[in-house]
Parts: structure tokens; sequence; C-alpha cells
């Protein structure tokens, strides 16, 4: 085990592997050292991912993070430049379609739709009309406009991407070291090195805090504070056998959202009315928000879902930031050296290619250079000051 890197990475799972991938590419030689407690991501957030993308997000920043996302998702094996084993991520642009019943949130709607197409995504505004037209199956008499993204939207091979990125971090030189992170040891302001569960020592020129849910418990080894906290997700794999749709498009409603899945079946969640912060080792299912909240909704808004039945479920959580919703990126005023990718609130895999390669070149070069990621930074948290993503799934 190396007892010296230059840089050591808290988390292995896809914002951890993305940071180390991106900085042994930009940096050959670099020592990068990765520390993962469970390398079968068996409760990570990524494993336990609905695995979308989507350009339709309300903050610029966000939009831009994806734009370049789904471009190096799509052509995974050549963006990645090193021969990993890993092709086509199977990327499926079904697109998504926001739903809204009010005037207000039409008005919503066009003004971020305006937005994004501003930053090359196609987002179309479509009335009831257009909507009953393109979708007959959905019943869409209480509503007043969808948000449809038709192209450089959809879902893809969660695992894929964190083999990819683990795999060419790999080649390119980076350890990846299953263990945990029990502490941070820090000298002048700065880290100086990590301690690990095994009893073992790692002292680092800097480090990423890639924890995900846990990225409150790693930034308070440093005697800091973080406003990310674990939120449970319970979804739903269902079989409707009068709802036939494979080309159907990742639906958010409002009161739920449903995606096509493989062998005609369907994904479908919602955000439970009493949300908030769970146990990190929480996965304890809640099933009845099929039948008590999602079922009589979905009923209503395609008449093909008369017919349901649950046939496999699974409990995720969410890195949540309570502030606003919205990643908390680069480093900590008070330890400049401690790197932060934080706080995702659901959009995470998405992110991370972007994400990632934003804080290697933090991390190598003093500032962000591909992408403006300045709206995330971890200045307005410390000034309590939102930067609010509207749109949450």
């Amino acid at each position: 085990m190396a007892d010296r890197a230059d840089v050591v990475v808290i988390g292995g799972a896809v914002m951890g592997a993305s940071a180390a991938y991106w900085l042994t590419r930009m940096q050959p030689g670099l020592r990068v050292v990765v520390v993962e407690r469970d390398t079968s991501f068996a409760r990570a957030s990524t494993a336990l991912s609905v695995a979308s993308i989507r350009s339709q997000f309300s903050t610029a920043v966000n939009v831009a993070i994806s734009r370049f996302g789904v471009g190096f998702i799509r052509d995974f094996r050549e963006s990645l430049g090193v021969e990993t084993g890993i092709g086509s991520l199977g990327l499926k642009e079904n697109g998504y379609l926001f739903l809204t019943g009010t005037q207000s949130g039409a008005g919503v709607l066009a003004e971020v739709a305006e937005m994004q197409r501003g930053l090359g995504a196609a987002t179309e505004i479509l009335s009831p009309e257009a909507l009953k037209a393109r979708f007959p199956w959905l019943e869409v008499g209480d509503l007043v406009a969808g948000s449809f993204g038709p192209r450089d939207e959809g879902w893809f091979d969660n695992m894929g991407l964190l083999a990819g990125f683990r795999e060419a971090a790999k080649l390119q030189g980076a350890v990846f070291l299953r263990d945990c992170v029990t502490g941070l040891e820090t000298a002048a302001g700065r880290v100086t090195g990590v301690t690990l569960a095994s009893g073992g020592r790692i002292g680092c020129g800097a480090a990423i805090n890639a924890a995900g849910t846990r990225a409150a418990e790693v930034m308070a080894m440093a005697g800091l504070t973080l406003p990310v906290e674990p939120r449970k997700r319970t979804v739903f794999v269902i079989d409707a056998p009068n709802a036939r749709h494979p080309d159907a498009p990742l639906l958010v409603d409002q009161g739920f959202y449903l995606r096509p899945e493989s062998g005609g079946r369907w994904i479908t969640a919602t955000v439970p009315a009493e949300d908030g912060p769970c146990d990190a080792e929480d996965f304890e299912p809640d099933l009845n928000l099929f039948e008590d909240v999602i079922w009589e909704q979905l009923y209503a808004r395609a008449p093909g879902f008369d017919a349901v039945k649950v046939v496999r479920h699974w409990v995720g959580h969410y890195a949540y930031n309570t502030l606003d919703q919205n990643a908390i990126l680069g480093p900590h005023p008070a330890v400049p050296n401690l790197y932060l990718m934080n706080g995702f609130s659901g959009h995470g895999l998405q992110q991370s290619p972007a994400v990632g390669r934003g804080i290697a070149e933090h991390v190598l070069t003093g500032g962000w250079r591909s992408l403006d990621l300045s709206d995330l930074g971890v200045d307005r948290v410390l000034e309590g000051r939102p930067f609010r993503e509207r749109a949450i799934v």
C-alpha cells in the first residue's frame, strides 16, 4: 500500500473514479490513491441510480455540465481515450418530458427552455394538444404544458460508466484501495494525510471528498460541517400489460416519475411526503408508496396502467444538499487543499464526467478551466446563500 500520494480521493464510486481518471489523464505520473469502503458498490448511489441524463435543468451551469456529459457518455469508448474493454453505455435517447398543470408552471418551463436552447439543448414546449398528438396514451385534460427534450436525454448503463472510469484510471496509474478513511490529518490549515480503518496512513498533497451520502462525516473529520444528508428513495419496477410504450420518454409528472424499462416493464418512483434524512445504512423500502401514492396518479395520467403489478423494487439514497439541492464543488476555504464533490441530490451520476474533469483541473491548476463551476462553489454554503436547482426529480 502506498504511504504517500499526491492526491487521496475519499470514495471510489462514480465521482471518485471520475476524478481519478481525469487527474491521471491530465497529469501522467501523478500519484492518485482512491479509498473505497465497499468495492462491490452494492449500496452505492451509483449502483442504485435510475441512470438517466437530461439537459432540462433550471440553472445554466447544470445544463452545461449535462451537455458535456451526454456527449462523453454517447461516445464513451472514444471519450475515455484508453482501451478498457467497456464499449457502448447503451444510451437510449427517449428524452425527458416534464408536465405542468398550472400557468405559472408553464411560464417556468418556457423560461428555462429558452435558456436550455441557448446552451445547445433541443427542449420543446408542447401544448396539451401537441402532447396528445405525440403521446396519445397520455391523459392531458388537466395539463397546461409539457417540456420535452427529443434528443440528448435518456438513460444509460450506470455500472458501465463506473467500470470504465475505474479501469481507465488504473491503466493510467491510479491505485484503488479497499479501506475506509477514519480521519483527516491537518497542519497549518491544510490536509497532510488520511488515516485508515485498517490502521494505515497515507500522506497527501491534496484530498478530494467524494464520499456521497457520507460526505458530512468526512468534513467532520476536519472539524467542518456540510449540509448533505442521505435521503431514501424507493424505486419500483412494474409490469402493465395494457401499457406497452417502449419509446416513451422519462415522464416527470407532478407527483411521480416514470420511464420504460427493458422487457416491456417500467420504472417509477415518488418523493415521500415525509421526506427527511435517513441513516446511511437504512435501505428498508417504503413499499406503501406505490399503492398509496403513485398508482392513482399514474392511472389518472395514463389509463393503460389500469392493470399493474410490482415485480421488483429497490432503495437508493440521494446525497441531498439541504441548502439548495445543487452540487457543492471545489476547495474548502478553511482547508484549501480539501476539495469537495458532494451534494448532488440525485443527479450525480449524469454529472460525473464534467464534474470529475472540473475537480481535476482545479486540483492541478488552481481554478475552473473547461467549464466555470464557480456557481456551485463552497462559498455559497458557508454564507447560507442558496443557488437553487428547481428541476429536482
